[in-house]
C-alpha cells in the first residue's frame, strides 16, 4: 500500500499562491483499490508530474465544499469513468458535496454524479463495501457537513481529519487508526477557528495512539515555521512517529508495522523533461532596435 501526497499546502492563501500543492493525497493498492482523496487545485497536473496516473483509480472523497478540497474533483471522476463512458467507482464526500446545504455546495454536477457509486457519509455513519469499510468522522469547520473518515481493510484502519477544529470527541472518532492523517494548519498552540494547530494535532495523537501519524494541509503560518521541525515536536510528545507531509512524497507502508514505513521524494518528471533551449529557445533571430540603439548613451548614462 502507498500514500502519495500531490500536494501538503491547505487554507484559501496557500491555494492561491500555491506556496504548497494543493492536490490533495492518493492511497494505493488498499484492498486492491486506489483512492483520490480530496483533490483541490493542481490535483490532475501533480499527478502526471509525480507519475500517478489519474486514471487508475477505483473512488473519488471529497470532505466538503471547499475549493482547495474538490477542485479538481469532476476531471478526476471523469478520468475513474474513462470520460464518463463507463460505470465505475465510488463518490464519497459530505452532504453539501452532492446536494445543496445553505451556502455550500454542490461541488459536483448531476452529470458528473452519474456513471458512479454516491455515498453520502456523515458521523459515524458506516458502509461496507467488497474491498473496504469506510466510516464517516465528525469535522467542526466552516462548510457543517463537512466530513472526515476512517477507512479499514481487513483490519487495518487509516483515518483522516479533513478540516476541523480540535473537539473533546474528535479522538473518539479516530479511534484504533493504524494510521492518523491530519490537516493541521498552523503551529505551535496558533489554532483559528475550523481548523487545528500543532497543539491540537498532539492531543489528538496522544489519544489514538496511531502507529504513524501524518501531518498536512499547511497554511503560511505553518510553512514559515518549518512543519519538520513541528512533526519532530509532535514525535517527541507522544512517542508516535509523525511525518509532515511534503509535495511529492510517497509513503511505502508497512502494513505489519506502519511505525517503519518508508518516506520517498518522488521525481518531478516535468522538471526532468524540460530542456533550457525548450524555455528559451535559442533558434530565432532579433531585429535590432534603430530608436532604442540611437539612444544608447542616454542608457550608458
Amino acid at each position: 500500500m502507498k500514500i502519495t501526497f500531490l500536494g501538503s499546502g491547505g487554507g484559501r492563501f496557500a491555494t492561491i499562491s500555491q506556496k504548497r500543492m494543493t492536490g490533495g493525497f492518493r492511497i494505493d493498492d488498499f484492498g486492491g483499490k486506489n483512492y483520490q482523496i480530496d483533490p483541490g487545485p493542481g490535483a490532475l497536473v501533480r499527478s502526471y508530474q509525480f507519475g500517478v496516473n489519474p486514471t487508475k483509480i477505483d473512488g473519488v472523497y471529497i470532505s466538503h465544499s471547499h475549493t482547495d478540497h474538490y477542485n479538481d474533483a469532476e476531471i478526476f471522476i471523469e478520468a475513474m469513468t474513462r470520460g464518463m463512458t463507463k460505470n465505475n467507482g465510488i463518490i464519497m464526500g459530505s452532504q453539501s458535496v452532492f446536494e445543496k446545504y445553505q451556502r455550500w455546495g454542490p461541488a459536483i454536477s448531476s452529470y458528473h454524479k452519474s456513471n458512479s457509486k454516491n455515498l453520502i457519509l456523515t458521523p459515524n455513519k458506516i458502509a461496507r463495501f467488497p474491498s473496504f469499510t469506510i466510516k464517516g468522522t465528525e469535522t467542526r469547520h466552516g462548510d457543517p457537513t463537512g466530513v472526515g473518515f476512517q477507512i479499514e481493510n481487513n483490519g487495518f484502519k487509516i483515518s483522516y481529519t479533513a478540516d476541523t477544529e480540535y473537539f473533546d470527541e474528535l479522538p473518539k472518532y479516530h479511534k484504533n487508526a493504524d494510521i492518523l492523517i491530519g490537516s493541521v494548519l498552523r503551529p505551535g498552540a496558533r489554532s483559528i477557528r475550523g481548523h487545528m494547530c500543532t497543539d491540537n494535532f498532539i492531543d489528538i495523537v496522544e489519544q489514538v495512539k496511531p502507529s504513524l501519524a501524518i501531518m498536512t494541509h499547511f497554511g503560511f503560518k505553518m510553512i514559515a515555521a518549518n512543519p519538520v521541525e513541528e512533526a519532530i515536536r509532535v514525535s517527541k510528545k507522544t512517542g508516535v512517529r509523525t511525518l509532515a507531509a511534503f509535495d511529492g512524497m510517497k509513503v511505502d507502508i508497512n502494513e505489519k508495522y506502519p511505525e517503519r514505513s518508508k518516506m520517498i521524494r518522488l521525481k518531478d518528471r516535468f522538471a526532468n523533461r524540460i530542456k533550457q533551449e525548450d524555455v528559451y529557445s535559442l533558434n530565432f533571430e532579433s531585429k535590432p532596435n534603430k530608436k532604442r540603439n540611437n539612444k544608447k548613451n542616454n542608457y550608458d548614462n
